[in-house]
């Protein structure tokens, strides 16, 4: 029987061992690592839990089978170890990594981003990374000697910095971050837990962020498929994609269209994990990378895709864009979904007497900036339907989001 070949761990893999601890410090664990124990406790937070019911790219009720932030999360998860595998990485680090990244994305995925960032335009706007920060640093709060979930250093390093530094070693914020700064949440948590903002993240947290990339282009596809916003000849024409459908062409005459699309996308997330492998190892030769810390003050990230396959991802991305995140019917939806955000942030704003008993006490009168960073903590905690049935318990009407 084939079994998966034992790759040793590498020299610049994280080493639980090593880490550089929590910020509150707590007893070591006598049957569980530091990153395991990460990964246990993202698993039992509420925030974890409430993914199931938040939305991927259609809402809840549109069908069963579409992916909502949990199935994407552990799909993420699943790529992000078998790179990590490959790769002789610590697994946990990267399990870790891949289960929270999406804490902090409120209801109606991008859509409720969007509204959120328009209601704290005065207030330091909304970012989901900044979010799932203060989720696992703040809002999470089952543990009775402090808040948060007390990750250890490299997890939460990795959950902000996991697409790359923040900013120059000079603090002159990167690119993204130029026009409006680093989020509110970050640099808050930076002054007590130093995050080394200007730095890459570890090894774990770059592939973490590939697998992210590498579940969305192939799952969205299949969800768009099976939504039929798209069909099979129209992927054809799409960089890798169609050279796969090529491929299965040329191996089988006749297949069923379910089956065609489950060949395209197993083919599809199996020659990019193969193409970041390939890639990050000649990275790592060629810079000479022998540990941790040096992947993270490398000049450039150590994993990646080839030219190749960053040439076919940002084709992919163009054609997700076009076809289904901006297709007439989603936006409809996400309008909607935008306008169900905003209608709750101004009610909860102007009358927090009807905010839920148990989130009222943590919006302060006196601070009006903080009272909106409250109220939006509450909401982007929401799942899908509780947004709705709150909309619907504060306002006549309520959008039906089909």
């Amino acid at each position: 029987m084939a079994v998966d070949a034992v790759v040793p761990r590498a020299p610049f893999a994280s080493d639980p061992a090593k880490s550089r601890g929590r910020l509150h410090r707590e007893p070591a664990s006598a049957t569980r690592n530091a990153f395991r124990r990460d990964c246990d406790r993202i698993i039992h937070s509420t925030a974890f839990r409430r993914l199931a019911y938040k939305t991927q790219v259609f809402v809840f009720h549109e069908g069963d089978h579409f992916r909502t932030r949990l199935t994407h999360t552990l799909e993420v998860t699943q790529i992000a170890r078998s790179l990590a595998r490959a790769l002789g990485l610590d697994e946990d680090l990267a399990e870790a990594l891949a289960l929270a990244h999406d804490l902090g994305h409120p209801p109606f995925g991008h859509a409720g981003e969007r509204a959120l960032d328009r209601c704290l335009a005065t207030a330091g706007g909304f970012d989901h990374n900044a979010q799932s920060l203060r989720v696992v640093t703040a809002i999470e709060h089952p543990y009775i000697g402090f808040d948060g979930l007390n990750l250890s250093w490299e997890t939460l390093e990795g959950l902000v910095k996991h697409n790359g530094p923040l900013m120059l070693r000079d603090g002159t914020p990167t690119q993204r971050y130029r026009e409006r700064g680093i989020p509110l949440a970050i640099e808050r948590y930076d002054e007590r837990g130093k995050l080394e903002l200007w730095s890459f993240p570890s090894l774990e947290a770059q592939i973490a962020a590939i697998a992210d990339d590498i579940a969305y282009d192939a799952h969205d596809m299949d969800d768009g498929l099976r939504a039929e916003l798209f069909t099979l000849d129209d992927l054809g024409a799409v960089a890798f994609a169609g050279e796969i459908l090529t491929q299965i062409a040329g191996e089988h005459a006749s297949i069923e269209a379910a089956r065609l699309a489950h060949e395209l996308i197993r083919r599809m997330i199996a020659g990019m994990i193969e193409d970041v492998i390939t890639e990050t190892r000649s990275r790592l030769h060629t810079l000479a990378v022998t540990s941790a810390d040096e992947v993270r003050y490398a000049k450039r990230p150590c994993a990646d895709f080839s030219q190749t396959i960053a040439e076919a991802d940002r084709a992919i991305k163009r054609f997700l864009h076009a076809r289904m995140y901006r297709h007439a019917r989603i936006t409809r939806i996400m309008s909607d979904a935008e306008a169900v955000i905003c209608d709750l942030f101004s009610r909860y704003l102007a009358e927090p007497a009807v905010i839920p008993a148990e989130w009222a006490h943590r919006s302060p009168a006196d601070d009006p900036l903080e009272g909106a960073r409250r109220t939006a903590d509450f909401i982007a905690g929401m799942t899908d339907r509780y947004a709705l049935a709150e909309h619907a318990r504060l306002f006549d009407s309520t959008p039906e989001l089909r």
